[in-house]
């Protein structure tokens, strides 16, 4: 599968995989060095249960961002597209102006409107022609 990513998009994941990586490079030492990583592990255990607890009590939130990557990766419109979101009376149709980690922004008639990610990824979106 190959990604057609433009720019901005390649700065981020090369930032993300380059950090992924220094992860692996640093346990990899710490496994050839002998250091123990016991007293780490229940670090790391007791911080993601902290975390855990906190996402699940900010569930929308984390519904937003995690539809905000999947739409990062594979949206099919980008910033200046005009689009129709199908929502029953609640239709939205207009120019996308920005995506960000909570919402679509599209640029109507009647003005802008913030569009949840968490709804764009469960509704049908139509790219209009120009």
């Amino acid at each position: 599968m190959v990604f057609n990513l433009d720019s901005d998009r390649r700065v981020f994941v090369s930032r993300f995989l380059r950090l992924v990586l220094a992860g692996v490079a640093f346990t990899f030492l710490g496994v050839i060095w002998n250091i123990s990583f016991s007293g780490l592990g229940v670090y790391f255990a007791s911080f993601f249960a902290v975390a855990g607890v906190a996402l699940f009590a900010h569930w929308s939130i984390l519904s937003n961002i995690t539809a905000s990557v999947i739409l990062y990766f594979y949206y099919p419109y980008q910033i200046g597209s005009r689009v129709k979101i199908i929502d029953g009376e609640n239709s939205v149709m207009g120019v996308v102006k920005d995506l960000n980690l909570f919402a679509i922004k599209i640029e109507t008639n009647d003005g802008e409107v913030s569009y949840p990610n968490n709804l764009a990824v469960q509704k049908p979106i139509i790219q209009l022609l120009s």
